[in-house]
């Protein structure tokens, strides 16, 4: 199943002509845009990076759903279930948000 959804972004991504590069992460593949985390499977789904800002109004997508890390919020993205990906439409929705708020997001600083 991951490896799909993953199969499937890399389409997407080549599709619009995105330069990305692929590193391991929480038990699956980020995606990384300009050397920041613009995506990435987790737990057979898709976590995406999005403007904090549409946070809200983003949850009310099909598979869409708050995601916890130590305990936190996080409050600049959101979990999607693979029910909510399971067309082209849905899964183009989520990657060009994510690659929406990409040029907007912090770079993590490097050791």
């Amino acid at each position: 199943m991951q490896a799909l959804l993953i199969e499937r972004l890399r389409d997407v991504l080549l599709l619009k002509g995105i330069v990305w590069e692929e590193k391991k992460m929480m038990g699956g593949i980020t995606f990384m845009v300009d050397g920041k985390m613009c995506f990435g499977t987790l737990k057979g789904g898709l976590l995406c990076r999005i403007s904090p800002e549409e946070r809200e109004a983003l949850l009310k997508q099909n598979g869409a759903e708050i995601i916890h890390q130590g305990g936190r919020e996080m409050k600049g993205y959101v979990h999607v279930q693979s029910y909510g990906l399971e067309t082209a439409h849905e899964l183009n929705f989520w990657v060009d948000k994510c690659l929406e708020f990409n040029p907007l997001a912090k770079a993590k600083k490097k050791k």
